[in-house]
């Protein structure tokens, strides 16, 4: 297995979904929804038959789910130089982003004052990350069903101005959800929440950080370069025409 089809299966790890099957090495992922990445199907690897057939099977597992066939395919990949020739177009409309950068970098662990891990999350920790004080069982599910999740936040007269959650699967921290109000921005909550997550994933034998960022989202990518991440690779959503 290649470096990128093992990052990206580490990821999908750290981000259940509520149905996921696999066809081959593919993973075919519904959740209600919530989040393109759990509710698309992964192309690293091998999928067991031939090309067309393996996206009819993504195809009919989306329609059976009740959610878009869409196909999460790292760039420049054989996946990639082949779904235009079997009628799928990238996704422009996608909400998050038709095209997405994959980071890695050392852990950088420190303390930041106020910020705390959390091993339950609070309802203040669903508002900020997810919209919602009361989360539906997708984002339950994603968010929450797997053990050894943090829910990184910062508090400020009682109000949760800063967000993060962290996974750890093997060796790696992956983050998600990572989120700062407004009014709280440019001070540095993020960088100081996030190394206190660090910390945390360290003690529990995490070594290496991974996370997805949407490419038009600068100041975030900036965020992590300021941490040591680099760019590993990227992917992008591809619908049926």
């Amino acid at each position: 297995m290649d470096a990128v089809t093992r990052l990206e299966h580490e990821c999908a790890q750290a981000w259940p979904a509520l149905v996921d099957e696999r066809l081959g090495d593919w993973r075919m992922r519904a959740a209600g929804g919530f989040t393109g990445r759990a509710n698309s199907t992964l192309t690293c690897g091998d999928p067991g038959v031939d090309f067309p057939m393996a996206l009819r099977r993504a195809a009919g597992f989306a329609e059976r789910n009740g959610i878009q066939p869409t196909a999460h395919v790292v760039m420049g990949s054989k996946a990639d130089a082949a779904m235009s020739e079997h009628g799928w177009v990238v996704n422009l409309d996608h909400p998050g982003g038709a095209e997405s950068l994959v980071m890695t970098g050392p852990l950088t662990p420190g303390t930041y004052e106020g910020a705390r891990i959390d091993d339950q999350p609070s309802p203040g920790w669903w508002e900020l990350a997810a919209g919602t004080e009361q989360p539906s069982a997708a984002q339950r599910h994603v968010l929450s069903s797997m053990p050894g999740v943090a829910y990184g936040l910062v508090e400020q007269d009682g109000e949760v101005v800063a967000a993060v959650r962290g996974a750890v699967v093997g060796d790696l921290l992956h983050i998600a959800r990572l989120a700062v109000r407004p009014l709280h921005r440019r001070q540095g909550l993020a960088a100081g929440l996030l190394k206190t997550l660090y910390a945390w994933a360290e003690a529990k034998g995490a070594t290496r950080q991974a996370l997805q960022v949407a490419e038009h989202n600068i100041a975030a990518i900036r965020l992590y370069e300021t941490l040591g991440c680099t760019e590993h690779h990227r992917y992008r959503y591809w619908i049926p025409c």
